[in-house]
């Protein structure tokens, strides 16, 4: 219990944090920049829409009751044809970025879930290519899963200390190797049917000097202080107890890993994780057991419950934190679409590790080698 306690203790400082800015109601989308282009870093099929198109096909807007939505297409019936199939999605990345001595608080009501559908909320280091900037994943999960996963992935050097102090089931250690350094939330629903039914709920992520927290709370185990919260009051993170997932800086130089981060949120359609054929099957039993055939491919209505609903996302700074970087206007994506083919295909992947994504992110290395891989299999 000792050794428990002090692999614990960094995170029980307290630290006050000051609110910084909230993406919420009718202004949410203000800050946003959308992808406009094909998924070619995760290689799922979807087509991430620029801000007019999502528009006009309504897969980004704010619901009724104030709260923001983001989509994938679930109306289009897709057929197969001479060109590469894929269905309409939606990848936002923040202008802003937030460094060490940041909180970020996100409530959703629902979270995307469903056979092919690869949701994740994550933060993306600036000024460098991946992983050299850091990658923070707070919300991630595919196809049948039930519960959240959480991760980091960096360059070598930076490991999860132990015991870290958290409720959560490490999967992997290693910040550095191709999945990341994983924990399994082990509270109930985390993700899924599971988290919808009872009325979403928040995660929040501490980016600190003493390392990296991230919490889950479903919607009846709110902490007070976040729940009685508005966009002006402050936070405190000593009352939430003990994290799901906890990196601390004894094992991993936080300053040295992770520079200001930009915020991104978005949903692509199998992929180099939730398409692997092996993954695929182990939650989903369908006709074919082929992730793209069975789901990319015909009605829409297969992807009723592919939509983000984010009451806000709030940010924060604690008091001696350094300021904020300036505001970063991101350029239009210049990677290359993926070539047509006389047949829809899906994109060819290696097989990751079964217990989380492969995080391509920004790899060109990688880009390259599954560019090549799909004019290899679309001239065959």
């Amino acid at each position: 219990m000792l050794l428990f306690a002090l692999g614990y203790l960094p995170c029980l400082v307290s630290a006050i944090y000051t609110p910084i800015r909230e993406y919420a109601g009718s202004t949410f989308f203000d800050r946003w920049e959308y992808y406009g282009n094909v998924d070619n870093t995760t290689w799922g099929n979807v087509t991430y829409l620029d801000r007019p198109s999502a528009n006009v096909k309504s897969l980004t807007y704010v619901n009724g009751v104030g709260n923001a939505i983001v989509k994938v297409d679930d109306t289009t019936n897709l057929l197969p044809g001479p060109l590469v199939v894929n269905r309409d999605s939606i990848r936002l990345t923040s202008t802003d970025s937030y460094g060490v001595g940041s909180l970020i608080i996100v409530d959703a009501v629902h979270v995307p879930f469903g056979c092919s559908v690869w949701p994740a909320f994550w933060t993306l280091g600036t000024g460098k290519e991946w992983p050299e900037a850091g990658e923070i994943d707070i919300i991630e999960a595919i196809n049948g899963m039930n519960h959240n996963q959480i991760a980091l992935h960096t360059t070598p050097g930076c490991f999860q200390a132990q015991p870290p102090g958290q409720s959560g089931t490490t999967l992997e250690g290693d910040c550095s190797t191709n999945r990341g350094c994983i924990v399994a939330e082990t509270k109930p629903n985390s993700y899924g049917a599971g988290f919808a039914q009872a009325g979403g709920g928040v995660y929040a992520v501490q980016i600190a000097v003493s390392g990296i927290y991230v919490w889950f709370f479903s919607r009846p185990d709110v902490p007070e202080n976040v729940k009685t919260a508005t966009s002006v009051s402050q936070i405190d993170t000593v009352s939430w107890g003990i994290p799901t997932a906890s990196y601390p800086a004894s094992a991993c130089d936080i300053e040295k890993f992770f520079p200001p981060q930009q915020l991104i949120l978005l949903t692509t359609l199998c992929g180099v994780w939730a398409g692997v054929p092996d993954i695929y099957r182990s939650t989903c039993q369908t006709p074919t057991g082929s992730c793209f055939a069975d789901n990319v491919l015909g009605p829409g209505d297969k992807f009723v419950n592919a939509y983000w609903e984010i009451r806000y996302i709030r940010t924060y700074l604690s008091d001696d934190a350094p300021p904020l970087p300036p505001t970063t206007s991101l350029p239009p994506s210049t990677t290359p679409s993926l070539p047509t083919t006389a047949s829809p295909v899906q994109t060819p992947t290696p097989t990751p590790p079964p217990s989380s994504s492969v995080s391509l992110r920004s790899s060109t290395t990688l880009l390259s080698y599954f560019v090549l891989g799909v004019v290899i299999t679309m001239n065959l």
